[in-house]
This record gives structure tokens, C-alpha cells and sequence, in this order.
């Protein structure tokens, strides 16, 4: 695969000596770019509001991106998982689809009466003009629910533009309720999605040390939470790519500050609750925080140790969506006594490529917004052991005879806390060392050798 060409547009947002990456840029026509649309990028942050009615306005296939794609999991309503669409054809293109769109809503909201709704554009309704602002104003007044119309047409942008959208719509909920019952120890969580459960154990973390969790937004989200969210005192952000702009919205409004943190793999984890007990500044709660950390990491690291022993010096390669998980999984990896050599995402800015380059060792190559080819070339040049990534990424991995773990939306494992870097370790450990390795044309010389000599 070393033949394989970097295209001359694309060589800038490659960095293989150290040199300054290229970045927030628009994908590169032709180089296949594993980004996603805005309707995917406000999808993704929306849809976990477990008991808000989630409608698309447009073809049926958009309707396909829904919760068996992205498992976010509910401790109650789970009207988030049924996929609603206008489902736009020919005569609606010509004709409009706002009638359409109003007996869909009218209908829905009499049967499931949900808290709220969301109408998510897309790009055909985007073209053809559809207000539906004035759709969601009509509504809300025949039914006395919070209509939001999201503003995603796909041609907009990348994920990135998707993200923004979706918080300037949550944006619209703050606010509306009063918080006169929120605790002075109070916190939002913002940016997790509650994938495989994830969001109740970092609420538990947070519960542990005397910390008062006022909603989490938007993973087993409910509208009601997020109306009131603007009574807590501090908002920890743990995605930042898909949240940051909601937490400076909540700022510049409430004077709410906020934090960025990461709850994957175990430095993380354990600054995140020591950053928020050192916010807050009491005592009780920083003995509850070191008595927590302590005692997890006390019961993990014996259990961490016989992965280690298997993994010591396997090469690996991450590439994730926002560079931010990114540095989380490089430090999980190096605790694991693995070495990342290639790394990378599809939205990082200037400052989370220097910290990525920080990082990572010399010769690790850096990519931003990167394709299949270029990860096929540079994971064989690298010899790479793992891939982490997400469900663009399993088919190369595979492709090339490599092991593989998914990291992103679609899995069902929770590798967030202490609880989710054992399991993290044990998912990489079953695949680097896995047998079938031994059977793939990278391998197949060296079984051969081995049989030889034994």
C-alpha cells in the first residue's frame, strides 16, 4: 500500500516530522473524507432526549440515522428511539411539504405527548424553502408544547456546523423553568450520551463525592432537567467538539462557568472529579473525591497489570472524531504499555493538534480529516497492531488483517470511568492477541518461519 498517493490538496493536513498540520478546513473533493453532514452532527446531540419527539423533515433515508445507529440508552422514556419522517417525495419538492409536516406533528404529539419536539431539516427542505418556524410557532400554540425547529441542512457544513445547530436549539429550552431546588454544590453534564450506560456511572462518580447533578445533556436527557439546568453552578463539558458552544451560551447568559473534561481511561477520570472538587472548595468534598479515586485505582491497576504484560510495545493507531477523546485514549493506551503511531480526527483545531503532537512520540503521524487510502497507507507503514475508531474505520482494520475497537456511537460496551478502562483493556487485549492474526498475509511469513525452525 505505500504506493498509494496523498493527494497534493491534502499533503498540508498531513504531519509525519512535526511539521504544523492544517485544520478546519472543508473536506477535499474527491478524497472520500469519513466526515459526516450537519443533520448527522445535530442528530447525534438531540436524539438521547429521552422524552422529546424527534422529527425529520425530508427523504425517509435520513430517518435511517437513529438510535439503533447511536445506542444511547434511557433510565425511562425511550421515545427517542422511534424514528419519525415527513418522509418528502416528488410532489412535495414541487409543491412544499409544510402541510405535510404540520398533520405529522399534530398527529404524533396527540399519541405519544411528548415534553417536547424537535423538527430536524434536512437538505431537501432546506432547498425548497420550507418555514419551519412558522410551522413550530402554529403547533405550540394548538398543543402548548415547545416545537424547536434545528436548522441542519446537510449541504451546510460538516458535523461541526450540526454540533452548533443542535446547541443553539437546547439553548431555546435554558431558562424556562425555575431552579430555586438546585444545591450550591451542583453541576451540569454536558456532552456525554449515555452510550451503554456510560452518563449513570459518571453521575454516581459525582454523586459519591457530594456533588449534585442537575441534568445531563444531553445522554438520558429529559426536557424538563435541561429547562432548570441553568440553576447549577458549573458545567463540565465532556465533549467538547459537540457542547463548548452551549457551555459558553450558558456563560455569557447565566455566568455559569465551565470546564472541558474526559472521563475515558484512568488520568482522566480522576482529574475530571479532582477539577470539580477543587471548583468547588470543600473540604468534605475533596476527602470523598481522594477516598474514591484511591480506592478504584487500588482494586484496578493489579487487574490492568496482566493486560499490560501481553501488550507491552503493540503499535497502535486512533482516529476519532474530536481530537479531545483522542488524547484520552493515547494516555489508556500508554497505560496498557502500548505505543500510538498514528493519530487523528475529523474536526481537531490548531490547539488540539500542538497538544496531540505533545503527546504522541517522534514519527507519530498526525491527520486531519483523513480518508480510507491514506489510513490503509500509513497503518501498514506503521505496522500497526490496533486501530481504534469508529464503524468507518472496522472495515480497513479488518481489510488489512489487524485488530480493531470501536470507540465511537455504535458500540454497546461502556468503556467510560475505572469500570470502562478494565473493560477498554480487556476489548484490546482479546483483539491484538487474538489468534486469527497468525492467518493473515502480514502474518502468514513469520507462522511460516516459526513452523520451520520448530
Amino acid at each position: 500500500m505505500s504506493e498509494i498517493k496523498i493527494l497534493e490538496t491534502r499533503l498540508e493536513q498531513v504531519s509525519q516530522g512535526g511539521e504544523i498540520l492544517a485544520c478546519e478546513r472543508k473536506s477535499v473533493a474527491g478524497s472520500v473524507s469519513q466526515r459526516a453532514c450537519v443533520f448527522c452532527g445535530s442528530r447525534v446531540v438531540l436524539y438521547p432526549v429521552c422524552d422529546a419527539l424527534h422529527i425529520i423533515h425530508g427523504p425517509i433515508g435520513c430517518a435511517a440515522y437513529t438510535w439503533d445507529i447511536r445506542g444511547s440508552v434511557s433510565s425511562g422514556p425511550e421515545l427517542h428511539r422511534m424514528s419519525f419522517s415527513t418522509d418528502l417525495q416528488e410532489n412535495d419538492v414541487i409543491y412544499g411539504g409544510e402541510k405535510k409536516l404540520y398533520k405529522a406533528l399534530c398527529e404524533l404529539i396527540d399519541q405519544y405527548h411528548p415534553k417536547a419536539a424537535f423538527i430536524y431539516s434536512t437538505c431537501i427542505a432546506g432547498l425548497i424553502g420550507d418555514d419551519l418556524n412558522a410551522v413550530a410557532r402554529r403547533v405550540e400554540v394548538e398543543k402548548g408544547i415547545t416545537v424547536i425547529p434545528v436548522q441542519s441542512e446537510g449541504f451546510k457544513g460538516t458535523k461541526k456546523d450540526g454540533y452548533y445547530a443542535a446547541c443553539e436549539a437546547l439553548f431555546q429550552l435554558v431558562g424556562t423553568q425555575d431552579d430555586d431546588s438546585i444545591g450550591p454544590h451542583s453541576i451540569n453534564i454536558l456532552g456525554d450520551f449515555n452510550i451503554a450506560g456510560e452518563t449513570w456511572l459518571i453521575r454516581d462518580y459525582y454523586e459519591k463525592i457530594g456533588v449534585e447533578v442537575v441534568a445531563t445533556v444531553t445522554g438520558d436527557g429529559r426536557v424538563d432537567d435541561i429547562r432548570r439546568c441553568h440553576g447549577a453552578k458549573l458545567n463540565v463539558v465532556q465533549c467538547s467538539g459537540s457542547m463548548l458552544t452551549l457551555a459558553k451560551m450558558m456563560e455569557e447568559e447565566y455566568g455559569i462557568p465551565y470546564i472541558r473534561v474526559s472521563y475515558f481511561g484512568i488520568e482522566d477520570m480522576s482529574k475530571s472529579l479532582y477539577c470539580v472538587a477543587k471548583f468547588f472548595d470543600d473540604a468534605q468534598i475533596q476527602e470523598r473525591t481522594q477516598a474514591l479515586v484511591h480506592d478504584e485505582v487500588e482494586t484496578m491497576l493489579p487487574q490492568l497489570r496482566k493486560y499490560k504484560e501481553d501488550l507491552q510495545g503493540k503499535r497502535a493507531a486512533v482516529y476519532t472524531g474530536g481530537a479531545f477523546k483522542a488524547f484520552s485514549l493515547i494516555r489508556s493506551l500508554r497505560t496498557l504499555g502500548m505505543k500510538t503511531v498514528i493519530a487523528g480526527s475529523q474536526t481537531g483545531n490548531p490547539q488540539d493538534y500542538a497538544l496531540l503532537r505533545q503527546l504522541c512520540d517522534d514519527g507519530t503521524v498526525l491527520l486531519d480529516d483523513t480518508n480510507p487510502l491514506e489510513l490503509a497507507r500509513f497503518v501498514q507503514e506503521k505496522k500497526v497492531d490496533l486501530f481504534v475508531g469508529g464503524v468507518k474505520e472496522r472495515p480497513i482494520a479488518y481489510k488489512l488483517g489487524i485488530g480493531f475497537c470501536d470507540h465511537n456511537h455504535e458500540r454497546k460496551e461502556c468503556l467510560a470511568g475505572y469500570e470502562g478502562m478494565l473493560t477498554f483493556a480487556r476489548e484490546v487485549h482479546r483483539s491484538v492477541m487474538s489468534p486469527v492474526w497468525e492467518l493473515t498475509p502480514r502474518h502468514r511469513k513469520s507462522l511460516y518461519q516459526r513452523r520451520r525452525e520448530g
